[in-house]
């Protein structure tokens, strides 16, 4: 089990956001939240050592050779300031914008993830994931991860038009359920919901103390056996919350929820 440590300095800080979607429902409303999230990470680099951003900040994202899709300057700016700043910055792929190669890495530094992770902080263990795929069933979404990320997939859908691929794309994001997430948005219970099945098969072979994700857009912090946490950092969307790890993981909300914190 590969694993990366980190040395937390005085009075330094972890952060961890998922979930922004942006460029939905559209550019005009994407925008505000655009606006609120930049005013967050404004607030957070003061204290901040480590940023991780934990996949689908994008609703669509693909990089050609030489084309990115238009927009997002102003979040990426702000990304690129706080890594100049000597924050690092770590982005999970999620399954929005799974088709991301090595742009975030050339142009701002960050690090990029296509899979979970291992990490040590504060001497704490994390097991740490976007979590589309994780647990068991969901059988129709991973079939349909495995067409996406087939190398013959996305070898014909490079050579659309880009114009003509992120309107495919867009509408295909908000309007598909099985993508947008819109069949999912409610807590089924700990006996069915997969993530937090995952991470209790995980827990009988391995010692972690914290399970952060994203993916599910409900926030929650969940205790397990053997003093572990199940987290969910929701979304950007209704909930704008986040994590935040110094000697302890505490779930914020960045200003005032658009939607009621779930009880859980």
């Amino acid at each position: 089990m590969l694993k990366t440590t980190i040395n937390l300095e005085p009075g330094k800080k972890v952060y961890f956001a998922s979930d922004q979607h942006f460029g939905a429902p559209n550019p005009k409303e994407s925008k505000v939240r655009e606006e609120r999230f930049i005013r967050w990470m404004d607030e957070i680099k003061h204290d901040a050592q480590v940023l991780f951003l934990m996949g689908d900040l994008f609703d669509f994202w693909h990089e050609w050779k030489h084309v990115i899709p238009k927009g997002y300057v102003r979040v990426l700016g702000k990304i690129a300031e706080l890594k100049d700043r000597g924050i690092h910055i770590y982005f999970f792929v999620g399954n929005h914008d799974l088709w991301m190669k090595d742009y975030l890495e050339e142009e701002i530094g960050c690090t990029v993830f296509y899979k979970k992770q291992y990490f040590e902080m504060g001497g704490k263990q994390f097991l740490l994931a976007h979590g589309d795929g994780l647990g068991p069933g969901d059988k129709g979404y991973k079939r349909m991860k495995k067409v996406f990320t087939n190398p013959v997939a996305q070898w014909f859908f490079k050579w659309l038009h880009p114009d003509i691929a992120m309107k495919i794309a867009l509408y295909m994001s908000q309007k598909n359920k099985m993508i947008s997430g819109d069949e999912d948005k409610e807590f089924l219970g700990e006996d069915k919901e997969f993530l937090i099945i995952y991470s209790k098969e995980k827990l009988k072979t391995q010692k972690i103390d914290y399970f952060i994700y994203g993916h599910r857009h409900l926030p929650m912090v969940l205790d397990l056996e053997e003093k572990a946490k199940y987290i969910n950092l929701g979304d950007w969307i209704s909930y704008f919350t986040y994590g935040v790890f110094e000697h302890d993981f505490e779930l914020k909300t960045f200003g005032e929820s658009a939607k009621k914190l779930p009880h859980k």
